[in-house]
């Protein structure tokens, strides 16, 4: 079987190393320190530096640095600082709108990149920046600037572009996208329902602002009891009788729907 993908990604700021540290004992899949919007102009360059002494040694828990947009002045100091850091296993990049800005990065470092969408240009182009380079290893909205790009005021004016992102990665061979972050932190049913919905549009897993969202993003996005079962049944006919069938319930096997009861069981032993 193979390894479970993250599931929850958990945003830190980078300039408040205390809050970066309770992160990494909050039980998120990846800690995603962030060097962009949650750090004003004047605390770049100490998030920066307190971000590199962070990962002078590998964390516990898998570490991801949003760095600054490519536009920006702080970008090539945020690379030039981190990329070889021991602790980093990966750099997300903002505000990417082409594969130019990804190959740029990859022609600097080894290190594993993330793609984030965040204008309609960016969707646009969302299987360029997918194929850009083989260090590109996910894709991935930033639904906030999008929202205020497109001027859309209703959460399904998204469901286009969601469904455009997934699709992109799909087609690249990169993993399932994960959801933007919700941004009400007290609103647990509200990211219940959306995480339903982005499951249902082929996201898997989801971003998350503060650790109360954790456990929210992982009932929604494990799978369930009655789901594992039917994994379960579906892969002993496929060891039992190899090649397309149907079950006794009038379920129809194939082979697509083998890899899918495979993908659900990779998941089901973190439940």
């Amino acid at each position: 079987m193979t390894a479970a993908p993250p599931v929850t990604w958990l945003y830190a700021p980078g300039d408040r190393p205390h809050v970066v540290a309770k992160a990494l004992t909050c039980g998120a899949d990846v800690v995603i320190v962030d060097l962009e919007d949650a750090v004003a102009p004047d605390r770049k360059a100490y998030a920066r530096d307190a971000t590199a002494d962070l990962l002078g040694d590998p964390p516990a828990v898998p570490v991801h640095v949003r760095v600054n947009a490519l536009d920006s002045p702080w970008a090539g100091q945020d690379i030039a600082t981190l990329a070889g850091m021991p602790g980093l296993s990966g750099l997300r990049v903002p505000k990417v709108t082409s594969a130019a800005g990804i190959t740029h990065i990859a022609h600097r470092t080894t290190v594993v990149l993330y793609a984030l969408l965040e204008s309609a240009l960016a969707v646009e182009q969302a299987y360029a920046v997918a194929t850009a380079h083989p260090n590109l290893r996910g894709i991935a909205l930033g639904e906030a600037d999008l929202r205020a790009d497109l001027g859309v005021r209703d959460d399904t004016g998204l469901d286009w572009s969601r469904s455009r992102v997934v699709v992109a990665a799909r087609a690249a061979g990169l993993p399932p996208p994960a959801q933007s972050v919700h941004p009400d932190v007290r609103d647990l049913e509200g990211l219940a329902a959306s995480c339903a919905r982005g499951r249902a549009l082929g996201f898997l897993g989801r971003a998350a602002i503060h650790p109360r969202q954790l456990p929210v993003i992982e009932r929604a996005y494990l799978p369930t009891g009655d789901e594992i079962e039917q994994a379960e049944t579906i892969l002993k006919a496929a060891v039992a009788e190899p090649g397309a069938q149907a079950l006794p319930d009038g379920r129809f096997v194939d082979a697509a729907v083998v890899a899918a009861a495979r993908r659900t069981l990779s998941l089901a032993g973190r439940r």
